[in-house]
């Protein structure tokens, strides 16, 4: 069997530079790395993010009295009260979800994969 350097030469003896033969000079070094520094420890990916993101507290008005709640507390009402506000879809989506949130409970599911098939399934079916 040949060597590779053995077959990315020509015939008159010159190296041959094409797919998967880089020039010698662009190629790494002897025990380095193609990513030397790598992730950096603590990005996040999206998932934390958006996580983090609908646990922040935020500051609504309640019948004249102020409430703190978490972004998602705010925005399931919201939810809530446009459904019984007569928004059909919203109707709809409310009445599936709470539909699979029953079905869910005697199932024990961690509660991040809960909320994202929850959430993956609303945005499939807009």
């Amino acid at each position: 069997m040949q060597d590779s350097a053995e077959k990315s030469q020509s015939a008159n003896g010159a190296k041959q530079v094409g797919y998967r033969n880089p020039p010698e000079a662009n190629r790494f070094k002897q025990g380095q790395s193609g990513n030397p520094k790598g992730r950096r420890k603590g990005s996040l990916n999206v998932a934390t993010v958006f996580a983090q993101t609908l646990r922040e507290k935020v500051v609504v008005k309640e019948n004249g009295q102020r409430k703190t709640m978490t972004k998602l507390e705010a925005a399931i009402k919201q939810f809530v009260n446009k459904a019984a506000s007569g928004d059909l879809r919203a109707l709809q989506l409310l009445v599936r979800l709470s539909r699979e949130a029953e079905t869910r409970e005697s199932q024990p599911q961690p509660k991040a994969l809960l909320s994202a098939n929850l959430i993956k399934k609303s945005w499939r079916e807009s």
